[in-house]
């Protein structure tokens, strides 16, 4: 049965990226100043019509997020800047602030994805995005054909 599973899961997926496991995840960091910074979880469901990305963000704005399409590569980008600023003395302040930044890139096979319907949502840290597969990609039921 296993066999079957691998088959009928994981060509689908690969279909959706155009790629394998490792450049959909980016284990590399690539494009990160810091590589000890703190790349958000991200799970990917695929549906009969279309494919689910939801993002762990907690603690952010929909308004920190940038969702961009360049040549076929699905792009997210998030920035916060937090500043704090206490008066303590007459002339002693103290300052200070965080900044936070990540950067997802997953290359989007256009033969499967229709990318000109993609929807991103913002809701309770996690950000969503449905990509909708092309009518000639979905997978179409079983049918009879009659002999006749």
């Amino acid at each position: 049965m296993l066999p079957i599973l691998k088959s009928r899961i994981v060509p689908s997926v690969t279909r959706f990226i155009d790629d394998d496991w490792t450049s959909l995840f980016d284990w590399n960091k690539q494009g990160f100043p810091n590589q000890s910074m703190t790349v958000p979880s991200t799970n990917i469901k695929e549906t009969d019509g279309e494919y689910i990305v939801e993002m762990a963000a907690p603690g952010m704005s929909k308004e920190d997020f940038q969702v961009e399409i360049d040549n076929d590569v699905l792009l997210i980008k998030s920035e916060k800047k937090i500043e704090n600023q206490e008066e303590k003395e007459e002339n002693y302040t103290r300052q200070e602030f965080s900044y936070q930044s990540f950067q997802r890139s997953f290359t989007l096979n256009n033969r499967v994805v229709d990318d000109s319907k993609i929807k991103a949502n913002y809701d309770k840290g996690i950000l969503r995005l449905v990509i909708p597969k092309r009518e000639e990609a979905k997978v179409k039921p079983t049918r009879q054909i009659q002999i006749k």
